[in-house]
């Protein structure tokens, strides 16, 4: 009998460890958990933002990644390096990390570059290094400016040059954007992905603003009473959210009566929903049984201002929003949604406009 040489197992591909690693950590204020096992990982150059409301526990999981407060369960680990745990804690400026905070910080007695390198002094390179950081942010002229000649978007600038120049393992960002004006956000929170992904940059942000999240980061980490709610890209988290929270606090939205009329098809009173695919709930991917009711979330690109519709609606409120008009809307029972029109259809309060539905994504949830 031929002996025939066994094929080896292909082998799997090994995950690279990542830069940050947070297991099951807690923290508390008095009796109060802030933060209440949370997990999260993050790989190299990956940008994950906290988002969240107040008091969510965001800005207390920064702060124990840096080493400001101490975790009271669970274990945060840099590089591999153990840096936090009941029994373990390396202080702030032991783990190699970048801070960026809401005021900057900037020493006034200093220029651009005395800023920029402050963490260099005595470094080989030191003046090419501050050199290639100015240029990598767009101060390459302001190099002898001191802070008060700089505008707020400037010094943030100066601020994450600082915070990059000692090339650390993991940068941190609290909410740098927060005193700038909503221009200059959304101008610097593309900026600062790009600088990011540049240097090739493991960061962890912290904001409240949704468009900040979702212009800077790769991951969102969506948080709720010291808990990850998902963690997902913007497009998942807005289209595929996994429960209540999420879907309530992602975008803008209502949730309305419907009744399941087959498997592909759903019934609101503004018209029927037909499915390409069968209709599942959104937190569990179950099934939903003919004839059950639920509560479908409607954005308000899925309600389409038409004239020609038979479905009426009156306008409760307006909000002007340049190219569009976000419109509160009552329909005849009395259920309230929201339609974002182009704002050349200037309607007045309580005049009744055609509407009908234009739904891409259905999520659906069972009835509270």
């Amino acid at each position: 009998m031929a002996a025939f040489a066994a094929h080896p197992e292909p082998m799997t591909p090994q995950r690279p460890d990542p830069v940050l690693s947070l297991k099951g950590i807690r923290h508390r204020y008095g009796i109060r958990p802030t933060v209440d096992g949370l997990d999260l990982a993050l790989g190299a150059g990956s940008i994950c933002c906290l988002l969240g409301p107040s008091g969510c526990g965001k800005t207390t999981v920064l702060r124990c990644i840096g080493g400001f407060e101490e975790v009271s369960d669970g274990e945060i680990r840099i590089d591999g390096e153990l840096v936090s745990s009941p029994n373990h804690h390396v202080p702030p400026e032991r783990r190699r990390i970048g801070m960026v905070f809401q005021d900057y910080a900037l020493f006034p007695h200093l220029d651009v570059a005395g800023n920029v390198g402050f963490g260099l002094r005595g470094a080989a390179g030191q003046r090419e290094r501050i050199a290639q950081l100015l240029e990598t942010v767009g101060l390459a002229s302001a190099a002898k400016r001191y802070p008060h000649e700089l505008s707020g978007g400037q010094q943030q600038r100066v601020a994450l040059a600082r915070a990059l120049a000692p090339q650390p393992r993991l940068m941190l960002l609290d909410e740098p954007f927060s005193n700038l004006d909503v221009e200059l956000r959304e101008q610097l929170a593309g900026e600062l992905r790009s600088i990011l992904k540049e240097s090739g940059t493991t960061a962890v942000f912290v904001t409240h603003d949704q468009h900040e999240a979702f212009t800077i980061a790769d991951e969102i980490a969506v948080m709720a009473e010291g808990r990850i709610q998902q963690l997902a890209g913007a497009y998942n988290l807005y289209h595929r959210p996994a429960n209540r929270f999420v879907a309530d606090f992602i975008g803008q939205g209502v949730f309305v009566d419907g009744t399941v009329v087959d498997t592909q098809r759903l019934h609101i009173e503004i018209g029927d929903v037909l499915s390409r695919e069968p209709i599942r709930l959104a937190h569990d991917d179950s099934l939903c049984a003919p004839g059950s009711r639920v509560d479908v979330l409607l954005r308000p690109d899925d309600v389409v201002h038409d004239d020609m519709s038979p479905v009426r609606a009156r306008v409760l409120q307006k909000a002007f929003r340049g190219a569009e008009i976000l419109y509160t809307l009552q329909l005849g029972s009395g259920m309230r949604v929201l339609s974002m029109v182009p704002s050349h259809h200037n309607h007045v309060i309580n005049e009744a406009i055609g509407i009908r539905l234009e739904m891409d994504h259905l999520i659906v949830f069972p009835k509270a």
